[in-house]
């Protein structure tokens, strides 16, 4: 307060000290240039002359507040345009993480345009627009992104390619990938989404023909890869029965498919399993049983010990004397039991089979052996004990029937 008073007297000061200097000494200024004459008393020339300066001044600081103004005068100038593309960004990011498509498109979009490295932006707007269904504006979206920054076209390409998966366009996606695979062979994220594509379109022959360079680039975990590539061969094996016009050109294919693999892959009980079961689908059952044989003779396996009792070899006999000689070693395995059951069957040695199959229930409540307990004493005339088993082996088929809602008994 006491600034301001202080000021306020020092204006009072100036000011009388200037109206006496004007008293006393008004003087005059002559200007004259050629036929130009210009006359004025002293103390208006000067305060002509200052207002000028002052004008000049103003002038400057309105054009300098028009051109870097936040938004005061100009909402168009360069610190405000920057300042607008800082909202957008943060705005955009923050509708692409909680899922407002339509917001998180335009604001990135306008982040894109604006700013000099625009990938990540342009590749959230299409992200953004593919989730609302805008298969065009993300792919043009993805087209502009490319113009921008050509030297991106592998990270706009993966983007396309995972968008293309996500709508189902499994094919679009695979040429995008292969395209990129060719120019970029040794790519980690090409090959992951290369295998997940092969898994999602059942393309188990392609999968395998990628296995190596999955292998080679490390692109999984070596126990993930190894379990990949089991179930790959494994499904490879299930499919080459259809590739057959008939039993024995599937037949043929079959045996195209276990050859091409190693010595161990076929020493392996997973794909023993899938060979020996599309054996018996294309009625070679001997074989089937011969293979399985030699599989658990070599290592047991529960697995294959229970599909050993749905093939029926050359000698039904020696099947079950084969199967009864595993019991020594493993006489607590339900699958096993169950195998008995059903070799003994048919061996026609119904006492035993059902023995076998009472053995088997009382291990593990399986619905195979509820089934086949339930056929059996069926024909030997215990219907309510089989039809027990028979509603107790439906329920263990699947548990979801028991919470269904059924009809109420008919009312006379």
């Amino acid at each position: 307060m006491k600034r301001v008073y202080l000021l306020a007297v020092l204006a009072i000061v100036v000011a009388a000290a200037l109206g006496i200097a004007v008293a006393k000494h008004s003087g005059y200024v002559l200007i004259a240039y050629g036929g130009f004459r210009y006359q004025s008393g002293l103390w208006a020339a000067l305060a002509a002359l200052a207002s000028v300066v002052v004008l000049l001044l103003l002038l400057r600081y309105l054009v300098g507040l028009v051109l870097t103004s936040s938004g005061v005068v100009n909402p168009w100038s360069r610190r405000n345009r920057s300042r607008r593309v800082r909202i957008a960004i943060e705005q955009g990011q923050l509708d692409l993480a909680e899922g407002r498509w339509a917001s998180a498109q335009r604001h990135l979009h306008r982040a894109a345009e604006a700013e000099r490295q625009p990938l990540l932006y342009y590749l959230g707007a299409a992200r953004a627009a593919n989730e609302q269904g805008r298969k065009e504006d993300s792919d043009n979206l993805l087209e502009r992104a490319l113009e921008r920054q050509p030297q991106a076209e592998l990270a706009i390409a993966l983007t396309h390619a995972q968008l293309q998966m996500d709508r189902g366009e499994r094919d679009g996606a695979l040429e995008t990938l292969l395209a990129m695979q060719e120019r970029h062979p040794h790519n980690t994220q090409v090959l992951r989404l290369l295998q997940r594509l092969h898994q999602e379109r059942g393309d188990w022959s392609a999968l395998i023909r990628l296995l190596p360079d999955l292998r080679k680039g490390k692109v999984l975990p070596a126990d993930e890869l190894a379990a990949l590539e089991k179930r790959a061969w494994g499904q490879n094996l299930g499919l080459a029965t259809t590739r057959g016009e008939d039993m024995q050109s599937a037949r043929q294919a079959l045996e195209r498919a276990w050859q091409q693999l190693t010595a161990a892959q076929r020493q392996e009980p997973q794909l023993v399993l899938a060979y020996a079961e599309q054996l018996r689908q294309v009625g070679a059952q001997g074989e089937a049983e011969q293979v399985l044989r030699s599989a658990l003779k070599r290592e047991y396996e529960s697995h294959l010990a229970r599909l050993y009792g749905l093939v029926r070899g050359d000698d039904p006999a020696r099947q079950l004397q084969t199967a009864e000689g595993w019991l020594k070693a493993h006489p607590e395995d339900p699958s096993l039991l169950l195998t008995l059951g059903r070799l003994s069957l048919q061996n026609r040695l119904w006492g035993k089979a059902r023995d076998y199959l009472e053995s088997s229930l009382r291990m593990e409540r399986n619905p195979e052996a509820c089934a086949e307990l339930a056929r059996l004493l069926a024909s030997l005339g215990e219907t309510e004990r089989s039809n027990q088993l028979f509603e107790e082996g439906l329920g263990l088929l699947d548990e979801r029937l028991l919470a269904l809602p059924l009809p109420e008994g008919v009312r006379a």
